[in-house]
């Protein structure tokens, strides 16, 4: 990757964003050395410019960001760091250096396929996800279609709060149903993606 350092007399902007939500977590600089040493330890480094020296995110409060990716922009004079950060960032103790929260509940879904994926591959007992892998793809499906009438009645005859219950077991068994085809949430996302 080439960056280019001379534009602002050896440092480049460095933008850092959590991998998983995508949230903007902070913005710090890095000279040649502290990309250096990002790259070699996995470990986001900056150039502290108030202490003229390198300094690890993370070396004092252990709030370290790792490394996922680091992409350079078109002018090749800013980076994106993308992480996965391990408690907050902003030393306020803020998850992020604006105050925001890191998490968007949307993303609970991708999380979810994530531990019914592990789940599928270990197969640990008394898991009820495990139960329904073993019962196979005629039991899941079978799910999949009691959930969905019962959502239908909590929406022509329930309540709000019904119909949420209800679809949440749906879409719960559903993303048991995908994994155990091989198939994952996000591979619905790309399909209204591509109709949209």
């Amino acid at each position: 990757m080439k960056v280019d350092f001379e534009k602002m007399g050896g440092l480049v902007p460095a933008i850092v964003q959590d991998d998983f939500t995508n949230k903007v977590l902070m913005l710090g600089f890095m000279n040649e050395e502290a990309l250096k040493k990002t790259e070699e330890t996995g470990k986001v480094t900056f150039y502290s410019r108030t202490k003229q020296r390198l300094w690890t995110k993370g070396e004092e409060s252990g709030n370290f960001l790792n490394v996922v990716k680091i992409m350079n922009d078109c002018d090749n004079d800013t980076l994106l760091i993308k992480v996965k950060p391990e408690g907050p960032v902003c030393h306020t103790g803020a998850d992020t250096c604006w105050g925001e929260k890191n998490e968007e509940d949307i993303m609970f879904l991708k999380y979810l396929q994530d531990f019914i994926d592990k789940r599928y591959e270990e197969r640990p007992e008394g898991s009820y996800t495990t139960s329904l892998f073993k019962k196979g793809v005629n039991r899941m499906a079978q799910k999949v279609g009691e959930e969905a009438v019962e959502s239908v009645i909590e929406a022509t005859n329930g309540t709000n709060e019904g119909l949420i219950y209800e679809a949440s077991d749906l879409i719960y068994h559903l993303i048991v149903l995908l994994t155990s085809k091989g198939l994952r949430i996000e591979d619905l996302a790309r399909e209204l993606k591509k109709r949209h």
